[in-house]
């Protein structure tokens, strides 16, 4: 299975990487996929979590920093993860009726 997903390094995630058609898929390939795919988009909110969490230290370390290219560098490491955990969050929900695949 696999094969199927490709690991985002930037995200963190393996992201589906499908080469054929759904419906080229034997029904219980799509099974292994939906079943596969569900149990990483349920890592997804423990992801953006961990995200948070260094966000919430870097901007820790913002509030103390007084030197200006060490303030630029650490609101774009900020920017950086907001950026991932909304490409989370897109990913979460944009394939929410591949779950619901699951249950038909």
């Amino acid at each position: 299975m696999k094969e199927l997903f490709t690991y985002d390094e930037r995200l963190g995630i393996d992201i589906p990487d499908l080469n054929l058609e759904w419906d080229e898929y034997t029904k219980g390939e799509q099974q292994q996929i939906l079943v596969h795919w569900e149990n990483i988009r349920g890592s997804i909110p423990d992801r953006i979590k961990e995200l948070e969490t260094t966000i919430n230290r870097k901007q820790n370390q913002l509030s103390d920093e007084s030197d200006f290219a060490s303030s630029c560098q650490l609101n774009s490491e900020i920017a950086d993860l907001a950026s991932i955990i909304n490409d989370l969050w897109l990913w979460y929900r944009a394939n929410q009726g591949v779950s619901e695949k699951m249950h038909n």
